[in-house]
Formats: structure tokens, sequence, C-alpha cells
């Protein structure tokens, strides 16, 4: 007997509606992981306007529910996803790297990366892989690195001129001068940076003293802004409709505002350059920004070689500062742990030369505080979202395609079934393994410093040398003690965000011959 070819047809396809319909009630039949129960529409909209911060009411809701996975309905159909276990952490970025290797489409990621043209904000594809590529081949591999050390090295002699301009300024030479170590760790940060991007140290004239004028205070102000509110929970990221109709919490005209101040300093630079290369005025490649402009394979748009450079100033600027001011702040109020890093660098480098990026792999002690600071006090509470691409189970939990998963820097770093005593500063955390180099980054997710997967920071080793040598060469050129009308820093964080409640001023005194120290 002849089977008719529509009676096959027929069969295959009921197969595959029994196997769609079995896929389908695999995933229905978990539940979401623990949360408040959404409202129609809004969600928990409401709970998330009345509880300012947001951060710190998401972590209360982890402990109200006794659950290292919580989630929150926001919107009509959004659902964001808290974690602060790394076991379920490494799920989502590990296991399941592929599933959750997107990006949200909000109102900040859109205007920071100009349309998703960069790599760090846009969400998973073909752009995506280009910028990503670039980024990993020609401006943060280890021959880049090596290319860019002598800019580098620069700026790190200019951080001590800068210091020691400051004690002459003062006038105080054994009695010391007190330093911002906030103003002088971010503008540290900024400078490599435009360094390394554009070949200049300041967008104006800069101080007398080798500080920052007003263009280039303006320009770090406008970044740090950027990041605070890149962070946001922007009510438009819930309802996407409203984005350009009504800024109801002011967000998106302040992302708008800042990101227009470093366009005003960024772009004029940008298109100059592009021109100088079109007529043949520039024939040779010196800074970062040459490599976008003469990158052959894919010819990059000027608004993508803009997008990207913003993306870098902000993926680079934050975390370093404000874990060296952090790990100052600890470190002067136990003076154990800072004679302990003071000895090691007199061991391994001496009083009788600089120390260099070549003498950072022998630094354990040293880049054991600096990964204590990434543990105890990140920058923000969380990472940059990742959204699922598809519908999927973790710890057990159904995560409904187009999640927002943020890891939660606090929760893993803080855990305490993770971490002993977790809210002490304790550098010996990572030195059991003798004889093993100390890392920055943390891919077991225990700390959330450089993340992991197809979404890690690509600048891994940049960030950890330029955070690493700011610490190192304050220490080793300058003894540091808090000032005479305050015996005792106060290690207190701002209630709105993780950074020290109060700018860290410490008095610096010169410890190395006047001979060592560069002069501008």
């Amino acid at each position: 007997m002849t089977i008719q070819p529509s009676i096959i047809i027929g069969i295959i396809l009921f197969l595959l509606l029994v196997k769609l319909v079995k896929k389908k009630n695999s995933t229905k039949s978990y539940q979401l992981p623990p949360g408040p129960t959404p409202l129609p529409f809004l969600g928990c909209m409401i709970q998330l306007l009345q509880n300012k911060p947001i951060f710190r009411w998401i972590h209360k809701l982890m402990d109200d529910y006794n659950s290292s996975i919580i989630c929150l309905r926001l919107g009509p159909s959004t659902h964001v996803i808290a974690v602060s276990c790394p076991t379920i952490a490494c799920e989502f970025l590990k296991t399941q790297d592929e599933v959750f290797a997107s990006r949200a489409e909000t109102i900040s990621a859109y205007l920071i990366s100009n349309n998703y043209r960069a790599t760090i904000m846009s969400p998973f594809g073909d752009q995506w892989r280009m910028m990503r590529g670039f980024l990993n081949e020609n401006m943060l591999s280890s021959s880049a690195h090596k290319w860019l050390q002598p800019k580098r090295n620069e700026e790190a002699n200019h951080l001590l001129c800068y210091i020691n301009n400051q004690i002459q300024k003062q006038n105080t030479p054994t009695k010391g001068a007190l330093i911002n170590i906030r103003f002088l760790c971010q503008h540290f940060c900024a400078n490599v940076l435009k360094k390394l991007i554009f070949g200049k140290r300041f967008f104006g004239e800069g101080h007398e003293d080798g500080g920052p004028g007003d263009e280039d205070i303006e320009h770090a102000s406008a970044l740090f802004t950027i990041l605070t509110y890149h962070y946001g929970f922007c009510i438009s990221n819930y309802f996407p409709w409203l984005r350009g109709r009504t800024d109801f919490d002011g967000h998106e005209k302040i992302m708008r505002d800042a990101i227009k101040i470093v366009q005003k300093y960024h772009d004029p630079l940008i298109e100059e350059r592009i021109q100088a290369w079109k007529k043949g005025a520039r024939t040779e490649v010196k800074d970062i920004l040459d490599k976008l402009i003469t990158h052959e394979n894919s010819k990059l748009t000027p608004e993508e070689i803009k997008a990207q450079i913003l993306e870098i100033m902000i993926a680079i600027i934050d975390n370093p500062s404000n874990a060296i001011e952090w790990a100052m702040a600890e470190m002067i109020s136990e003076p154990l742990i800072l004679n302990r890093a003071i000895k090691e660098i007199d061991d391994i480098v001496g009083c009788n030369r600089l120390v260099e990026e070549s003498d950072v792999p022998q630094l354990n002690y040293i880049k054991a505080c600096i990964k204590e600071s990434f543990r105890l006090h990140p920058f923000s509470a969380f990472n940059v979202p990742h959204v699922s691409l598809k519908d999927t189970i973790v710890a057990g939990y159904f995560i409904p395609k187009g999640s927002h998963v943020l890891l939660s820097r606090l929760g893993l770093g803080r855990n305490p079934n993770v971490w002993n005593d977790p809210m002490r500063f304790d550098p010996d955390r990572y030195l059991v393994n003798t004889g093993k180099q100390v890392v920055l980054s943390d891919h077991d997710l225990r700390i959330l410093s450089f993340s992991t997967g197809k979404r890690g920071c690509p600048g891994v080793i940049l960030g950890s040398t330029i955070t690493t040598m700011l610490l190192t060469r304050m220490i080793q050129g300058f003894a540091w003690e808090t000032p005479h009308n305050e015996p005792k820093i106060k290690l207190v964080e701002n209630h709105d965000n993780l950074h020290l409640a109060k700018p860290l001023v410490a008095v610096a005194k010169p410890r190395l011959p006047q001979e060592i120290y560069p002069t501008s």
C-alpha cells in the first residue's frame, strides 16, 4: 500500500507540534524565581519608584525572600533577574553563556553606543561581533598593550609630578601636602585614557601644577554622570513607547546633556583626525584613534569610532579610580596592611628606581589589596544587564526570553557563604596558594571585577595595569597618613551609591630620594 505524501507530511507536522508543546510545557512547568507579586501592566514599578536607591531595595528583597536569585517584573513584560550566588552566576555566564550573550535595549545604552554601533552596549548580532573582533585585535591585544606602554609610563610619571608639585606648592616638604585622592585617581585614569586614545593628556591647557583645567574637569564629571545614570533604572527602559515622548524621571535629559558635553571634546578631535588621514597630513599610527581610523578589513564609520571611544572611556575610568580610593582609605586606616605593601615594593623594586609595569607580576600583596577592594567596594551594585535570547531554566527556575539578568557585585563579593568575615578588608584571602600569581579577575564569579564569558570585559589587561600602577606608584613614592585634624578615616559608603561618603583626603610626604622623582 502506498502512503500518500500528504499523510507523511501530516505525521511529520504532528510530531513537530508534539515536540514543541512538550518543550513549552517543560519550561512553563518551572516557576519564576521568587519575588514580589506584580500588578497588571505596571509590574513592580510602583514599589521601584517608592524605594530609592533601587539597588538597596533589590538587595533587601533578596534578604526578605532569603534567596540568592529573585525576579521582578517591571512594566508589562520585562523580567529583571537579580543574582548573588557565584554558582548560579556561573550557570548564567558560563554554562549558558550563549543564551545570555545579548544586552538590554535601554535608553542609556542606545545613547552611549550611538544606536548600538559599538561593543559593550550592543545586542548580540553582527554589529557586536564586528566591533568586538576589532577591539580584541587592534586595541586590547597583548601587542597593542605593549605598543601603548610608553604612553602609560608617561602618565605614571606625571602622577608623581602632580603630587610632588602639590607638596612644593604648599611649601611643606617635611610635613607633606593634603591630596584629594578621589580627584587624583579619577583624573589619572582619565589622563591615561586620553593619552592612549587621542595622544594628549588634556583637552585644555591644564594647570601649571600638572592638574586638569576646567575643560578636563567638566569632561571627567560628564563621564561619571553617564556611568551613574547608565546603571540607573529608567522608567522608559520598561515602557519603550515612552522614549522620546515623556521623560518622567529626567533620566534621558541628564544622559543626553552629559553625552553632549563629552562629544564637545571628543568629536572635533575625531573629525579633524579623520580629515588629516584623508588628506595625507597624517601617515603614522600613534594612538588608538589612529587605529580606529585606519582599520582596513572593514572601515569604521565616524559614528562607530565616536561610539567606541565613548564606551572605552566609561568602561575603564570607573573601577580603577574607585577601587584605589577605597584601597587607600582601608590601608591608611590599617597601618599594618599599608606597611606590608610598602615592604613588598621596597623588597622587589627598592628605593633607587621607580616601579615599572614589568614589576607588576611579582607584586602579589599589592594586587591582593586591589582585588580585596574590588570585592568589598565595587563601583556599582550590578553589572551591565545580560539578556536571555530564549526561554531557559537556570538553578531550577524558569527564565523567560528577554529577561534582564543582573549579577550583584555586592551580593557576590560580600556573600557570607563564600567569604569569611566578608565585611573585613583582608588581602590575605588571595595569598593562600603561595607561589601563584594574584590576578584581579575571578572566572568563578566570587567577585565581579571583569566578568567572564562572551560579554566579559575585553580590557582586563589594560584595566589591571592601570589600577596596579596607580596604587603602586602612590605607595612607593609617598608616605600617606590622615590629616592632623582628622585622626580617623570614616570608612562609610554613600547611601545613594557605593562610593566613600566623603572624598578621601590624606597627607602625602616624599619617601624616595628627590632625584628619583620625575620632573614636568
